[in-house]
């Protein structure tokens, strides 16, 4: 008498959480306030208010934005902020820094969604090998998120996973 082959994997309660799921759909773009400098290094206020009235802010109707800028000048706290008020009724979101830092803002937001009651009490597997676009940090956030309810954490695939962290054993009062 044969033995039947049971896949584990399926019956197992563990969840997978998958960041790729979680990455938010949409354009992405870096607005570099050095386009703005005189010399690329001096902010003259007159002519830098004059440029951002003449630019085409709705190029980035419903695109995500990093704004930052490459040069090495020394911007007034306001310089950033006058572009983020032209930015704001055509961008969905602005980002102060990098497209990395746009990126860890998106999966933050996302993250920060989550349903947790999917969740509560379950072993969850935070599947590895996903795209590389992802940034470190969202792992992080993800891990900040689910481990106060989770019940266990790993990292990886069901077939080959790297255990995290286990909930220790809720005591009886």
């Amino acid at each position: 008498m044969e033995t039947p082959i049971f896949n584990k994997v399926a019956k197992s309660p563990l969840i997978t959480v998958d960041l790729e799921i979680l990455k938010t759909e949409g354009t992405r773009a870096f607005i570099d306030i050095a386009q703005w400098l005189e010399e690329g290094i001096i902010l003259r206020e007159k002519s830098f208010r004059a440029a951002l009235k003449e630019h085409h802010w709705e190029q980035y109707k419903n695109q995500h934005i990093a704004l930052g800028c490459s040069a090495d000048a020394i911007l007034p706290a306001w310089a950033s902020l006058l572009v983020a008020t032209h930015l704001n009724p055509f961008a969905k979101t602005i980002v102060m820094g990098s497209l990395e830092d746009l990126e860890k803002q998106l999966f933050s937001t996302a993250i920060l969604q989550l349903d947790l009651e999917t969740f509560k009490d379950k072993p969850l597997m935070i599947k590895g090998c996903s795209d590389a676009s992802i940034p470190e940090a969202a792992y992080v956030a993800l891990i900040q998120h689910l481990q106060p309810i989770a019940k266990s954490l790993f990292y990886g695939e069901a077939c080959s996973s790297v255990p995290l962290w286990k909930a220790k054993p809720k005591r009886e009062s």
